[in-house]
């Protein structure tokens, strides 16, 4: 899912390491560790800044990582999607015995009542640009459990930290997000410059590249 983004860092000009995790079988601390000795190796292969492109939990997983095995070169950090003020609908589902089979003990972190391993987290002290979905594929848990906008597994507002350096929404899907070309462009813009772009800078990029292509 993440392959359309890899593809479009490396056209702005970035190395890119799509990484894979156990998500559903270990908590994030131990994820941590698990991805540790794969982002170490390519540090060392490649100057510059190490940025990191997350989505949904990996957003979670980003920050244990730091805390934990913070880069020397550490640059800036995307999150589509992330659940930094838990998922109500884990709120709901946590005690239900297939919910807990197939998440696993992360998908257990992700209450709203806050997990002790993410409330240990120290406060930002790097960039971290958030990209939240205000669309919808499942009326029935969006419209029902969880607070408007939502992008059907996260609301936007559970998407925010306080100390984050910038927001911005896109009308997409949870999933979607990881697709949807704004949010794409986004991804590159903030690595690139510390910030979204602004709707006008982004339908004026969009103009000029049709432009191009005729």
């Amino acid at each position: 899912m993440l392959r359309r983004m890899a593809r479009a860092l490396q056209r702005a000009g970035f190395a890119t390491l799509n990484l894979d995790y156990q998500s559903r079988k270990k908590p994030l601390e131990e994820l941590a560790r698990d991805i540790h000795p794969a982002i170490a190796a390519f540090a060392v292969e490649h100057d510059g800044p190490l940025h990191f492109v997350t989505h949904s939990m990996g957003g979670l997983l980003a920050r244990v990582y730091i805390a934990q095995h913070r880069p020397q070169r550490l640059g800036r950090v995307v999150m589509l999607g992330p659940p930094n003020g838990g998922s109500e609908i884990a709120d709901r589902l946590k005690d239900i015995s297939l919910y807990r089979s197939y998440f696993g003990p992360a998908g257990l972190q992700l209450v709203t009542s806050g997990d002790a391993t993410l409330a240990a987290l120290p406060p930002l002290d790097y960039e971290v640009g958030i990209i939240s979905g205000n669309r919808f594929l499942d009326p029935i848990s969006a419209l029902l459990v969880l607070p408007w906008p939502n992008d059907g597994r996260v609301s936007v507002a559970s998407c925010k930290l306080d100390d984050m350096a910038d927001h911005t929404t896109v009308k997409a899907s949870h999933m979607g997000l990881l697709l949807h070309p704004a949010a794409v462009r986004q991804t590159v813009a903030f690595l690139r410059d510390g910030h979204f772009e602004t709707t006008r800078a982004m339908w004026r990029t969009a103009r000029d590249a049709h432009r191009a292509a005729g």
